[in-house]
């Protein structure tokens, strides 16, 4: 997990990494019918969104995917995680409240520019 990361970089992206997992977990005991972790599918899912997390340019900048001007996964992932979106987002209000508002806040954000090469 990215929590031992300290400053506000570190915390952000550590509650985007719990974010993501709590989806992937309604997603997957939803749909899955799973009890305990996640199904292989699903933890292959996760593994590759928490690596894109880490390599992330924006860090505590860093808005929701949906509004971001670089999109780092490979289009099949992102096909994936959209249909877990779909499915938990709706979910996370009632099961994860305050992770479901801050991540309601973080997609109000602006998304930054990316630096060009050279600048």
């Amino acid at each position: 997990m990215m929590s031992s990361v300290a400053g506000p970089a570190g915390r952000r992206m550590a509650r985007e990494e719990r974010t993501i997992r709590a989806m992937v977990a309604i997603y997957c005991n939803g749909l899955h019918v799973r009890r305990k972790a996640p199904c292989e599918e699903c933890s292959a899912l996760l593994d590759y969104a928490r690596r894109r997390l880490r390599l992330c340019l924006f860090r505590a900048d860093k808005p929701t995917c949906a509004n971001c001007a670089v999109h780092c996964y490979r289009p099949d992932m992102r096909k994936r995680v959209r249909a877990v979106m779909k499915y938990a987002g709706p979910r996370m209000a009632y099961r994860h409240p305050v992770m479901a508002l801050l991540h309601l806040l973080d997609g109000r954000r602006a998304a930054p520019r990316r630096a060009r090469k050279g600048s």
